[in-house]
């Protein structure tokens, strides 16, 4: 039986990536310090038997005492609204904490993925965004807590990968949603959807024109099994859906999905938000032969039907 270590294994991906992995018949430890993430989303997995979970900051050294196989570095706070709140932490988790991943996967001699991010890009002036796209990132702006210590992270990971043996590859994950999303997560999904779903304005930054695409999550968990299965050692492959938007045509289709009334309001466009957004997946489909299948459709619907069980339940515990 193989054993695979899922650090932010008790976030919105990690969660669903634990599921799968025991779906695969593994082993799997999560380990996750619970700053982002809830072991609530692990209620599921935490009535296998093969399933372990560790609460552990990964800015500190972790030893595993038995064999691992496999590690998967998701731990990292990626909301928007987090940003401002723990800029430090998260560079510290994506440099350190990264270290660290690799460090666990070299003692146990185990296959190393880097959970990456289309902010690597930046705010871009080439679309689709290919993986040979270095990216247009502001070192110095409010942003730069997330997309450079991921761009650290990549570089780490690369140079142990031709330093020191490490058996690495690293995936760059674009916007991803699903059931388990925070509900105060700050990106554009969770914020639309809770909005609509209490009548509140939905809240367009600027005129709405800039683009998004949006994978679900089952998608793109599948995508990274494949990644971690495939012997692309040294590779760098952007997971995301292509099927490109506007935030203000996708804030229509939310009002219309739930059956909302409620009206746009209008803000002023955040500093150094990217005003596009679309993966270009030809080397997915060429090394791992993976891309997209849940529709938009689809994956709305079991998102905003997850969406609204949970803000009632939340409300009923705070009245």
């Amino acid at each position: 039986m193989q054993t695979s270590v899922v650090t932010g294994g008790a976030g919105f991906i990690g969660s669903h990536l634990c599921e799968y992995l025991l779906g695969k018949g593994e082993r799997v430890i999560a380990v996750d310090n619970l700053g982002s993430g809830s072991e609530n989303n692990l209620k599921g997995a935490l009535k296998n038997d093969r399933f372990k979970f560790i609460r552990h900051d990964m800015r500190e050294p972790l030893k595993i005492g038995e064999s691992v196989d496999f590690v998967y570095n998701l731990a990292s706070r990626a909301s928007p609204v987090d940003f401002d709140q723990y800029p430090v932490e998260i560079m510290m988790t994506n440099s350190i904490g990264t270290y660290n991943a690799i460090d666990l996967a070299l003692e146990h001699n185990a296959r190393f993925l880097m959970a990456s991010t289309s902010e690597s890009y930046g705010d871009p002036e080439v679309s689709p965004q290919p993986e040979t796209y270095w990216g247009r990132v502001n070192p110095v702006g409010p942003r730069s807590c997330y997309d450079e210590s991921k761009r650290f992270s990549e570089a780490l990971t690369m140079n142990f990968i031709w330093h020191h043996g490490l058996d690495g590859r690293i995936i760059r994950i674009f916007n991803t949603y699903g059931p388990r999303m925070r509900l105060d997560d700050g990106r554009v999904v969770p914020n639309f959807v809770t909005q609509a779903l209490e009548g509140k304005p939905l809240t367009v930054y600027g005129d709405g024109s800039q683009t998004r695409s949006f994978c679900y999550v089952s998608d793109l968990v599948r995508g990274i099994y494949l990644m971690m299965q495939s012997p692309v050692k040294g590779e760098v492959v952007n997971l995301g859906n292509p099927n490109e938007m506007t935030v203000l045509d996708f804030a229509r289709t939310i009002i219309q999905k739930t059956g909302s009334s409620s009206p746009i309001d209008y803000r002023p466009l955040p500093v150094n938000d990217p005003l596009q957004r679309r993966p270009d997946i030809t080397k997915a489909k060429q090394l791992l032969g993976w891309e997209p299948e849940v529709s938009l459709d689809e994956g709305l619907k079991n998102t905003i039907t997850w969406f609204s069980r949970n803000m009632s339940e939340i409300k009923e515990k705070l009245s």
